[in-house]
């Protein structure tokens, strides 16, 4: 054989495969060839050796290589004719294998205060792998089976018994829906809206920017709602014709109010009014620094509010973990949507959050949480008092973020913002969250919405003073 052409090239990548196990070696033999090709090692074009003096120089039978070369003509990564010999196919194209990574990260900032992100270093390993470990070993194997779309009856009382007694839920299990993070929530809420022929849904303004997107995938589109310093404001909610909206009253995003008791019972006077529901997102509701969490709205009327949440905060957003109680008469069209989603959610994640909920470890972790979530934002405050004095922090004292009006000689805001930018913080304005001009008009002041609960602080402090020497320099 000539050892300088492409047979040379074949003998040398098909080399490791002829160490594979006999049982094995006919398609490793096949696999190390296509993965040549595929790679433009062997390019398109090249003739290959004959299949005896291949099989020669691997040191395999005729049979294997002459079953390798059939294998991958058949597949179209060879072609052969009668006489001819073998050549490499010129279908398939040689493709360096990539994988992306796309998930939101901000590379190379000194001070990130970007809200939404907990502190991922707070995640509870040891107990979680407890937790798995007992479930492994006790999990029966039919529950690895297609679970009920509703999800693990297990999990769906514990989780009735959590959020009625932290949150003041009136959550029966039926009605129940272990999801996908609050996302899949609301796209699923989103779906049955359509179905029933609603076409819009009022979304808080200034608000979360997801929704847009999450409720368009299912054909319904947001209309913007203001907020004032109560809630939701009425009279625009009235006026838009809208019978559905999301909203969240126990500390209401980006602002970081709660609602009034006023405009809860007006809101819910609303839904009644107009035969609408009300999807009560309580993403941080567990997270109050001053005073116990004020309820949820659901508890109020579970007839007229959809009520979802999720652990994304509490523990980790990797988990894709979340539920959502849904009204009796919505029950069926989302438990329906769900199953044709996704066939329900893993039913090994279900059982050990299932465990970890029974044995009081949940419990545990958000009360560390709260600790560590109080210190950094006290950190915060008084750095802010330190570095940026006369700004005042707008909100209720609880959840992962603040507002931060800061006095107008930092101004104006897009000149304050790019100062910081270029010293590398990563920090957004309240305007980033409107959905309209007039959602977050303040004047001349630069009013920033600061996450705090995934910096720690002795890094908040470093942070904050990074800013104000970027914004005075």
């Amino acid at each position: 054989m000539n050892r300088n052409g492409p047979a040379s090239a074949a003998w040398e990548l098909l080399l490791p495969a002829v160490s594979a196990p006999a049982r094995t070696r006919g398609r490793a033999l096949q696999t190390a060839l296509r993965e040549a090709v595929r790679s433009g090692r062997l390019a398109p074009g090249t003739r290959l050796p004959s299949s005896r003096d291949l099989a020669t120089d691997l040191g395999v039978s005729r049979g294997l290589v002459t079953q390798a070369y059939e294998q991958l003509t058949a597949e179209g990564y060879l072609r052969s004719g009668r006489g001819a010999g073998t050549w490499v196919g010129e279908a398939a194209r040689s493709a360096r294998p990539c994988a992306r990574d796309l998930a939101p990260r901000l590379p190379g900032a000194r001070a990130d205060f970007v809200p939404g992100t907990p502190d991922l270093s707070l995640f509870p390993r040891s107990a979680w792998a407890a937790a798995q470990r007992g479930v492994l070993a006790e999990l029966p194997h039919q529950e690895l089976g297609y679970p009920d779309p509703r999800g693990l009856p297990r999990l769906r009382t514990a989780l009735a018994e959590l959020l009625a007694r932290r949150r003041g839920v009136v959550a029966d299990p039926e009605r129940i829906v272990i999801v996908s993070g609050v996302a899949q929530a609301t796209t699923l809420l989103g779906s049955v809206l359509h179905a029933r022929g609603v076409r819009t849904i009022g979304v808080e303004d200034p608000g979360s920017p997801q929704h847009d997107a999450l409720y368009a995938s299912a054909g319904v589109t947001v209309v913007p709602v203001p907020v004032d310093g109560e809630g939701i404001a009425l009279e625009p909610l009235r006026a838009s014709g809208v019978r559905a909206v999301v909203t969240t009253p126990a500390h209401q995003f980006p602002t970081g109010i709660a609602y009034s008791a006023r405009r809860r019972a007006d809101l819910l006077d609303w839904a009644r009014d107009v035969d609408g529901i009300v999807l009560e997102d309580d993403y941080d509701g567990d997270f109050r620094y001053d005073r116990a969490p004020v309820g949820a709205l659901q508890g109020l009327d579970p007839d007229h509010v959809a009520y979802t949440g999720s652990v994304s905060k509490s523990l980790a957003p990797g988990l894709r973990l979340g539920w959502l109680l849904v009204p009796e008469s919505w029950a069926e069209e989302i438990v329906e949507r769900k199953r044709t989603t996704d066939l329900g959610h893993p039913a090994l994640d279900q059982a050990l959050f299932a465990r970890f909920l029974e044995r009081g470890d949940y419990d545990r972790q958000l009360r560390r949480c709260q600790r560590a979530y109080r210190e950094r934002r006290d950190a915060l405050t008084t750095a802010l008092d330190e570095h940026f004095p006369g700004s005042e922090v707008f909100g209720i004292a609880a959840g992962l973020h603040v507002i931060a009006t800061l006095p107008e000689r930092y101004g104006p805001e897009e000149r304050f913002l790019e100062h910081v930018t270029a010293a590398g913080a990563a920090v957004r304005p309240l305007s980033a969250y409107a959905h309209t001009p007039a959602g977050t008009a303040d004047g001349k002041k630069t009013r920033l919405v600061l996450g705090y609960a995934h910096v720690p602080p002795a890094r908040i402090h470093e942070g904050i003073r990074l800013m104000a020497e970027a914004a005075t320099g």
